[in-house]
Formats: structure tokens, sequence, C-alpha cells
């Protein structure tokens, strides 16, 4: 298991569509770890959120960041360039979970460093199993590097 991560498992959620906020929370509920899910409506929001934890409880960030792309004031791309313009932030993994398929969304997101692209699921019930996925892997299967103070 990756030394870095211990439950609870601290998510941040950065999504402004509040039916896809309650499926992906409802998809980790259902899982046998436990996780915090912090949401954040847009990537300013998020910025201010990582910057104001980080300063006020001693380096706290969450273990993953989950990330759409089509998000009002700063989009997900704009979040991923400022998270990787700041040392601080930039080993975080970010996993973009968004309803884009566009080739050049997916292009550009990697090139921004996203760790993962997913498309969100059509059917509800996938939900589960995508958080099952990614828990699996980024909790008990990655290894990261450490987060520097």
């Amino acid at each position: 298991m990756n030394t870095r991560f211990e439950e609870p498992f601290e998510l941040l959620l950065v999504e402004d569509n509040p039916g896809d906020i309650r499926l992906i929370q409802d998809a980790f509920d259902q899982l046998s770890i436990e996780t915090t899910i912090h949401v954040t409506v847009d990537g300013n929001d998020a910025l201010e959120f990582l910057s104001e934890r980080y300063e006020r409880e001693q380096a706290f960030v969450p273990d993953l960041i989950l990330l759409d792309l089509n998000l009002p004031r700063m989009s997900g791309l704009e979040f991923l360039e400022a998270v990787q313009a700041d040392s601080t932030f930039a080993p975080i993994p970010v996993l973009v979970v968004t309803s884009s398929a566009a080739t050049e969304d997916i292009l550009e997101s990697y090139e921004l460093a996203a760790n993962a692209y997913l498309t969100k699921p059509t059917d509800p019930d996938e939900y589960a199993a995508m958080a099952e996925a990614v828990a699996a892997f980024w909790f008990q299967h990655a290894a990261l590097p450490p987060l520097s103070p």
C-alpha cells in the first residue's frame, strides 16, 4: 500500500453539477474504505481551498483531486495549469473526470500533467465501478513522491 495515503482518504472534488457531485459522493460512500470528499464548484474556489488548508492545517492537502473540465470562472484546464505551476500542489494526483471525450481536451489535460483522464459514466450505476477502480489504484497500488512542506 502507498505510504503517503492513510484512511480516511481525503479527496477534493472540483465539480459544478449537483447531480454529478451526488453520484460521485454516493459512489465513494459505497466503498469499504473511508473517504472524505471536499467539494468546490470551480477552479478558483479549488485553489483557494488548497491554499487555505495548506496554510491552516500544517501542510494538509488532499490525497487526490477529481476535476471536471467544464467549470465556471476558472476552467479545469486553467486549474491544472495553476496547480502544476505551484511546487507545493504539483505532486497531488489530479484525475480529470469529465463528460468531454474530445481528443483536444484529453491531449491538453495530459500536457498539463493530469494523472488520468476519465469520461463520466452515462449510467449512474457505473460511478461505483469507477470509484472502486480509482480507490484501488491510487490508494492501494500507486507510489507517489512525498509532498514538500
